[in-house]
């Protein structure tokens, strides 16, 4: 059986897009969030935030981060990813006078609040790798539930 290769789909206003090495790649406007997989935009959204964007929209943008995740909350694979570390937030490396405490703590709560897993990932490449990762899996785990509907309905 051949394996699908997934189309990622960056998102149109994603300023800095991931840089994806393994899977072909398309820019589009996303309802919701940065990332998704071409014909599944409905069903599988990542978020990205670097730490710099993570601290601005819990601080200055928390209605509209909110909002977002509140969305995302309707897609059956939804994921915010963090490229950075818990640890450059504890160490306040980030322009902000925002408490680090208060950061950690927020997206701590948006991950109960909104049944979000957020991932950690220490660079850009790791996280696009990972984004790669999650569009197979997900793609692959697709196609198993399609055959097995074909096979009930034979």
């Amino acid at each position: 059986m051949t394996e699908i290769k997934p189309t990622i789909v960056i998102d149109s206003r994603e300023q800095t897009p991931l840089v994806f090495g393994q899977l072909p790649t398309v820019t589009a406007g996303l309802v919701t969030g940065d990332y998704s997989i071409a014909g599944l935009e409905d069903h599988f959204a990542i978020e990205r935030k670097t730490i710099v964007d993570l601290v601005g929209s819990v601080i200055q943008g928390r209605e509209r981060f909110e909002r977002e995740l509140c969305r995302m909350r309707g897609y059956e694979f939804r994921r915010l990813l963090i490229t950075g570390t818990r640890e450059d937030i504890e160490a306040g490396r980030y322009f902000s006078k925002a408490n680090p405490k208060a950061v950690l703590a927020s997206v701590d709560a948006f991950e109960v609040r909104y049944s979000l897993p957020v991932v950690w990932e220490p660079s850009e490449s790791e996280a696009a790798a990972t984004v790669e990762r999650w569009a197979r899996y997900f793609v692959r785990e697709v196609g198993k539930r399609a055959t097995a509907s074909l096979n009930v309905i034979q």
